[in-house]
This record gives C-alpha cells, sequence and structure tokens, in this order.
C-alpha cells in the first residue's frame, strides 16, 4: 500500500513583497510529482492517482506507475501511451510516480512556419520567451511529416535504473501526420528536480499514435506559450524515496535517457 504524499511549495510566491510579481493562481503554476532524480534511480512505485493529479492541472507529461509508458495530459484528459505503440485512456485509479501539471492558457500565440528539426523548433521557441530562469508550459499543433517518439516498457519490482530501462524502449516513426506536442521548458536550474529545457510528448490528432519526442519535422503550426509564476512539488513519502541518496545528480544519464535513439 503506497503512502499519502505531502505538498511543499517549492516557489518564491510572496504576494506582499515589492520585488514578487507572482501570484497563487492555478493557471500560473507548474505542479510536478517527485523529483526526475529520483525516477533516473529507478523509484517507479506511483504515489498519485490520475484523479487526484487532474485537480492540479489540465494539461501536462509523466508516466505510470512501474514506468508503464509516457502520459501525456491534453484537455483535461490523461493518455497512456504504451511500449505497443498504443494509445489509451488512463482510469482515475491508476498512479503516477513522476508528472508534470499545469491549467494551460496561452500567454503567446505565434505562428510556425517549416521547420526541420525539434532542435530548430526549440531555439524559435527561446526567441520568443521573456526569461530563461522561469517555467513554461508550451503547446504546438501542426502537420508533421515525421515526429520520432518512443515509449518505455513496463517494470517489476526490483527496479532498474532509469537508464537500464530505457535501453528496452520502443521507437516509432511517424509520417505525415496532425497532432499536438505537449511539454514544458524548464530552467537550467532545476537540474535534478526536472529536465533542464524543454521536454514534449506527441498525441496524434486521432488520438492513436504518440509518446516521448526524440526529433520531428513540420511543414506549418501554432505554439501557445504559457508562463507559469510559481513551481509546487509533491514529494513521496513511501521508504524508496526516503532512503534514497538524492545528493548526487547525474547530468549524463538524464541527457542519455532524454535523447537515447537506439
Amino acid at each position: 500500500m503506497k503512502l499519502p504524499l505531502c505538498t511543499t511549495l517549492a516557489a518564491f510566491s510572496i504576494i506582499a513583497a515589492v520585488h514578487f510579481t507572482g501570484s497563487l493562481k492555478a493557471g500560473d503554476t507548474l505542479v510536478q510529482v517527485s523529483t526526475i532524480d529520483a525516477l533516473v534511480q529507478g523509484i517507479f512505485d506511483g504515489g498519485v492517482s490520475f484523479g487526484e493529479l487532474g485537480k492540479a492541472g489540465d494539461f501536462g507529461i509523466g508516466t505510470l506507475d512501474d514506468l508503464d509508458g509516457e502520459m501525456l495530459a491534453l484537455d483535461g484528459k490523461f493518455y497512456q501511451i504504451a511500449s505497443d505503440g498504443k494509445v489509451r485512456e488512463i482510469p482515475a485509479t491508476v498512479e503516477t510516480p513522476f508528472a508534470a501539471m499545469t491549467f494551460f492558457k496561452s500567454d503567446k500565440t505565434l505562428a510556425l512556419g517549416a521547420t526541420e528539426s525539434l532542435e530548430a523548433l526549440q531555439k524559435r521557441l527561446d526567441a520568443e520567451i521573456p526569461s530563461e530562469n522561469l517555467f513554461y508550459a508550451v503547446k504546438v499543433t501542426g502537420s508533421f511529416p515525421m515526429i520520432k517518439v518512443r515509449s518505455v516498457p513496463k517494470q517489476s519490482p526490483p527496479y532498474p535504473t532509469l537508464t537500464e530501462a530505457a535501453k528496452k524502449q520502443s521507437l516509432f516513426t511517424l509520417e505525415n501526420v496532425r497532432g499536438t506536442l505537449v511539454g514544458f521548458r524548464c530552467p537550467s536550474w532545476v537540474k535534478g528536480i526536472n529536465v533542464p529545457g524543454y521536454h514534449f510528448h506527441f498525441l496524434s490528432d486521432d488520438r492513436q499514435h504518440g509518446g516521448h519526442v526524440l526529433d520531428c519535422t513540420f511543414t506549418e503550426g501554432e505554439a501557445g506559450i504559457d508562463t507559469l509564476e510559481n513551481f509546487r512539488m509533491l514529494l513521496p513519502q513511501d521508504a524508496a524515496f526516503l532512503k534514497a541518496d538524492l545528493t548526487k545528480h547525474d547530468e549524463k544519464a538524464l541527457e542519455a535517457v532524454e535523447k537515447l535513439r537506439k
């Protein structure tokens, strides 16, 4: 039986202070379950149900209990992209060991022309953000001549590290598909807590295909950027998390997992 989580406010959201402009409005907050370093170490037991997670947002990414595939939340619905490539809606009783959520409301919308790579898309988006020190939710819709995605298989205790689990990932190259990139841009100072830079998951318009995005091209699209002024964390209280050594951040391991293509 999994223990409940405790909540800790991890943002400097002091409304009365002169030098802080953030608010505590739900739509301005990134809510995260656990830390990326805990996931890298193989802490895959779920701790928050998707029924509860829906109270934290209608837009987000993450994974499922036992690292059972990729998770994407769009328009208030949760989707699992399993390692067999199939997309399924996630029941409210299923739990997650790691997720990031917000109530998406675009602060800026921009038209995107033909783009030759995920890296090029990220550079285009970086030109539009006011600061590299804040969090951003990013939604990109469009037509993709090519998009390379992956999903990871369900794991069983004793869990391997995320690096070992990702070596058995399933890769899918989709062609001429319309869909949505759902993701976040996190600041560099978030190392160990989340993934610095961009992290996207994809869902096709027909809800048949998706996964963690490794690369893409598209002919035309639109990007919405939502600036998130506050950050909250839900920290697990189970033995695996409480006893984990999270004093060291393995940046190379995380980068290998995020960009692993073989």
